[in-house]
């Protein structure tokens, strides 16, 4: 073992996991508690998230806010940024002040922006709900995270881990199958129900207590006394930050959460133009579709049953994790963390390549499936690597860090991912340049409303919907989005590479 001081409060050493069937059953009540209100919380993020693009580019005549893939990306890469940087100074609050109390802070937050989305449908009440939703998170993560990990054991925490991003996803799940239907509805409708759907964390709330809460107020005890030196937030993150088991985790990761977040804000833009989903529907029920509202829910449908939304698709996501999250930890247990990462990241590039590849329906749908696979091995992972090289009196900082590559990926992504797209693949920029191709004048082109490029497009022509996206598709290299998505992952995959086998020579 290393004797560098520099990891002398990491625990870097690999803990022997408990079986499947043990670990469930050594789990509490407090474990479970954080992972109804977690799950609670995504229910409600992920019902705007799902549809925050469509919701985007949905022309104001139908109720949406009818801006471009660039006024998009503003608004998505400044949420990412606060969401992600918020944790790393958060975190270390929710350690000294604790954790239910944070926990209840950020929930009135996220309520007050969904309420602020419903009630100023525009362009920048959408900004401000969305850096509302982004604070209200960042709050939120590191008392969900440091509980959990005060909760478990090291023997324990790779099914803890893998259980609680299951049951998460539960609510990852329902979120976008809740938006699909509330939208048809009206697109305020569906910011009001998340603002209700999180209100039900103060229910959960009453019955929390903080694991080693006696630990904690014992601690500020001798911080006031005198008997304990506590720096302040800001130099105790940086400290830590120095640390290169932490500072090279968060470059390594960077690319990966790049590529990750392009599946949830690009992939339904990409559906929406390119993916004709009602081939699924016909295969599943024949030419009429469905009328079986079970169906139309479960599968996100839209109100005809005739084809699956952009939400429909990727929610494939969240409902394999849901079902099959803890059959993957337990194959990961015993496996390094790193390595596991690694193979997800490899996976989720390969799934990312082939929706820039194919156009059709069920490849798509493979797409995400494998993409799934790849996110359920390193996300549950990158958290209990966290969690267990943090110190003791530093958990839910360390777990704020965890979403230090996210945020940098995140933000990234955000402001570049749509414009990527923009420049490779936006249906609406092509069925403009078509236009003036086709004779129409630069005047009546730059007078179609936002959003709706390519119905006056099929008006003008009176060409149908399938030959157009047909034309337009076959004229332009629409995978090079997708390519240059898959090839940031990539470089992180080398990275992830190099740092598993620098972490194998420290430890010796």
């Amino acid at each position: 073992m290393s004797n560098n001081s520099t990891y002398a409060d990491n625990d870097l050493s690999e803990v022997k996991q408990l079986g499947m069937w043990a670990s469930i059953a050594s789990l509490g009540y407090v474990f479970w508690l954080v992972g109804g209100m977690e799950l609670i919380e995504r229910l409600a993020y992920y019902g705007v998230k799902s549809s925050a693009g469509l919701y985007a580019r949905a022309p104001a005549a139908e109720g949406g806010l009818g801006i471009t893939g660039y006024q998009y990306a503003n608004i998505l890469g400044i949420w990412a940024m606060i969401q992600a940087f918020v944790p790393m100074f958060f975190g270390g609050i929710s350690d000294r002040v604790g954790y239910k109390e944070s926990i209840a802070a950020s929930t009135v937050i996220k309520i007050i922006g969904y309420l602020v989305m419903a009630l100023y449908p525009s362009y920048y009440g959408f900004m401000i709900g969305a850096i509302l939703l982004a604070l209200g998170t960042g709050i939120f993560k590191p008392g969900i995270q440091g509980t959990l990990v005060k909760a478990t054991k090291r023997e324990n925490s790779t099914m803890a881990w893998g259980i609680f991003y299951q049951v998460v996803n539960v609510g990852g799940f329902l979120g976008p199958l809740m938006a699909v239907h509330m939208r048809q509805l009206a697109w305020e409708n569906l910011f009001y129900a998340c603002a209700v759907v999180i209100s039900f964390n103060f229910v959960l709330l009453f019955a929390y207590k903080e694991p080693a809460k006696e630990e904690r107020l014992e601690l500020q005890r001798k911080v006031k006394a005198g008997e304990v030196k506590q720096h302040f937030l800001m130099k105790a993150a940086w400290i830590e930050l120095k640390k290169p088991i932490v500072y090279l985790y968060m470059v390594v990761f960077s690319g990966f959460w790049f590529m990750f977040n392009a599946l949830f804000d690009v992939l339904p833009w990409h559906i929406a133009d390119w993916v004709d989903t009602s081939v699924i529907v016909r295969d599943l029920f024949g030419e009429d579709g469905t009328r079986n509202g079970f169906f139309q829910f479960m599968l996100g449908l839209n109100d005809a049953g005739t084809k699956v939304m952009p939400e429909g698709v990727v929610n494939l996501n969240a409902g394999l994790i849901m079902l099959t999250c803890f059959l993957f930890a337990a194959m990961s247990a015993k496996a390094r963390i790193t390595s596991a990462m690694l193979l997800g990241c490899v996976l989720s590039i390969i799934a990312i390549t082939f929706i820039g590849a194919f156009n059709f329906a069920w490849m798509t749908l493979l797409a995400v499936a494998l993409f799934s696979i790849g996110e359920m091995l390193i996300s549950p992972k990158k958290n209990e690597f966290m969690g267990n090289i943090a110190p003791k009196d530093k958990k839910a900082m360390y777990l704020g860090f965890v979403m230090l590559p996210q945020g940098v990926g995140n933000t990234l992504e955000g402001f570049y991912g749509m414009r990527i797209y923009e420049m490779f693949a936006s249906k609406e920029n092509f069925s403009r340049e078509l236009l003036a191709e086709r004779g129409m004048s630069a005047d009546k082109i730059d007078a179609i409303p936002t959003g709706e490029g390519f119905k006056a497009l099929m008006e003008f022509t009176g060409e149908s919907h399938e030959a157009l996206t047909l034309l337009l598709s076959q004229t332009h290299n629409i995978g090079m989005a997708w390519y240059i998505i898959g090839a940031i992952g990539s470089i992180s995959a080398v990275g992830i590479y190099f740092y598993g086998r620098w972490l194998m020579t420290i430890r010796k």
